[in-house]
Parts: C-alpha cells; structure tokens; sequence
C-alpha cells in the first residue's frame, strides 16, 4: 500500500488525478449525466482528486497503518 501512496503522491500520480477528476467532472456536468442527479454526483465527486492532486497529498496516506516515506 505504501508503493502507491507514494506513486500517487508524485509528479506522476498527481497529474493522474487532476486528469481523471476533469474527466468526471466533465462526464457529470457536460457529457452524458448532465441533468441527471447521478451526473452532478460524480460531477462534484470529480473536483476531490483535482483538489487533492493540487494539495499533493492522496486520501490513502490517512488510512490507519499505512505508512509513507
């Protein structure tokens, strides 16, 4: 678990994350689920990994024993 906190905390990983959050967000508000209840949930689901991926930080690091160096 710790070789993909610290994956997805680098350059890499985070870029990862910001694109992949722009892809929901688009998919939620733009695409296909625009209107639709479930396509503002993962519209606004979508803005966690961009904030996240510009923070630099990875929600899994918070995980009880999930050590990182």
């Amino acid at each position: 678990m710790a070789g993909l906190v610290n994956f997805m905390n680098s350059v890499v990983g985070r870029i990862l994350r910001v694109v992949l959050g722009l892809v929901l967000i688009w998919l939620g508000f733009m695409g296909p689920g625009a209107g639709q209840t479930w396509g503002t949930v993962v519209g606004v689901l979508g803005f966690l990994p961009v904030i996240l991926g510009l923070w630099g930080r990875c929600l899994l690091q918070f995980l009880p024993g999930v050590k990182t160096s």
